[in-house]
C-alpha cells in the first residue's frame, strides 16, 4: 500500500530526495506520492525515509490520527 502526503504538507522539501523509488513529486499545491512507485522502502530501508524527515508527520501526529479514527463514538 502506498504512503500518502496529506494536506499538512508545508512544502518543506525534505521528502522528495529520500525516496530511493523516486516516487515523491510536488503536486499542484503540496507534494505527492505516486502510488505506483511507492514500496513504503521496502527492500531499500527499515521504514519509509519520508516519514522518518518528515517535520509535520511525527510520531506524535500519526499516534493522535490514530486514537481519532479509533475512538468509540458513543
Amino acid at each position: 500500500m502506498a504512503l500518502m502526503i496529506t494536506d499538512e504538507c508545508i512544502n518543506c522539501d525534505v521528502c522528495e530526495p529520500e525516496c530511493p523509488n523516486d516516487a515523491i513529486s510536488m503536486g499542484t499545491e503540496i507534494y505527492v506520492i505516486n502510488p505506483d512507485k511507492c514500496t513504503e522502502c521496502v527492500g531499500h530501508f527499515d521504514e519509509p525515509q519520508c516519514r522518518q524527515v518528515c517535520p509535520v508527520e511525527s510520531q506524535d501526529v500519526l499516534l493522535e490520527k490514530y486514537r481519532a479514527l479509533t475512538a468509540d463514538p458513543a
